[in-house]
């Protein structure tokens, strides 16, 4: 693999969980399982000045992602979320706002590591804020390999925020429940292959990924489908599952792997995620400090 970096721009947070508190975040997650593969990654994202924050910067380091790209925020305090688990383990999210991560600020240093970027990952959530979304946008002058992932989370679903990204991706990455969603904003044909060639098309992106949950997932890479009909497993949460799999997905992308072995490995890490707790496995939220401490000084 080349040495250059991935960049993960966006969210850096704690997920409460019924089991505890667990790390996450879409891009971070990514970030956690792209070094897991061997890929130098980035963390690009902004914290508050306080505990949760601190112990997001240490974690980060544990699992080797890089984080002196990660900003400390004086007012705004780290990213939390409210995770609630249906009986099937499928995840819905209470995503607090304001939060740090919503003032992700440009400075040289970071556009001249993005200009450096062997690939840089985004979403939908963090540009539901101007500032990040401004930021965001500037990294898009990069010639990284731009990969997004729609990551769409209700009231933060902005049609013309995934117009534009789209409109600037080279990868993209979305659920079924998301590929139903642009289909009606985008007038897409209802079939998942004809949608995912429209959107090919409509905004010349070389790989449309498609995930389907426990029914795997299927990917169209310049006009070549490939289909994984996924693995059978019992689930204990969905959190993080589909982070994992846009990770080695883009591993195996990079490494120039066939698209057939890209999608067996991605829906296979996707499944180990979904059975265990929390987005990162090797984490452990019993000891993640209380969000109710107070902001250090």
């Amino acid at each position: 693999m080349a040495a250059a970096e991935v960049l993960c721009v966006g969210e850096v947070l704690w997920d409460s969980l019924p089991a505890g508190l667990f790390l996450g975040g879409a891009p971070f997650n990514v970030a956690c399982h792209l070094r897991a593969a061997g890929i130098p990654a980035a963390m690009v994202s902004r914290v508050g000045d306080d505990r949760l924050g601190e112990e997001i910067i240490r974690r980060a380091a544990r699992y080797g992602v890089a984080t002196d790209l990660v900003q400390v925020d004086d007012s705004l305090p780290t990213g939390f979320v409210r995770v609630s688990l249906d009986e099937t383990g499928s995840a819905a999210y209470e995503i607090v706002a304001p939060a740090a991560w919503d003032a992700i600020a440009l400075n040289d240093e970071l556009l001249t590591r993005a200009h450096a970027a062997r690939a840089i990952v985004f979403g939908s959530l963090a540009q539901r804020n101007a500032v990040s979304r401004a930021t965001i946008e500037r990294l898009w002058t990069s010639n990284a390999l731009m990969v997004f992932d729609a990551n769409l989370r209700p009231p933060f679903d902005d049609k013309n925020v995934v117009q534009r990204s789209l409109e600037r991706a080279d990868v993209v990455k979305l659920s079924h429940v998301e590929l139903a969603e642009l289909i009606k904003w985008f007038r897409l044909p209802s079939e998942t292959r004809a949608a995912a060639s429209a959107i090919a098309e409509k905004f010349a992106c070389s790989i449309v990924c498609v995930t389907h949950g426990s029914e795997g997932a299927v990917m169209l890479h310049d006009g070549a489908w490939t289909e994984h009909d996924g693995f059978e497993v019992e689930v204990r949460d969905t959190v993080g599952a589909g982070d994992a799999f846009l990770a080695v997905l883009l591993a195996g992308i990079l490494s120039g792997a066939p698209d057939s072995a890209v999608l067996k490995h991605a829906n296979l890490i996707g499944a180990y995620v979904a059975t265990q707790d929390g987005a990162v496995p090797t984490d452990q939220g019993a000891s993640a400090p209380a969000p109710a401490l107070a902001r250090r000084r």
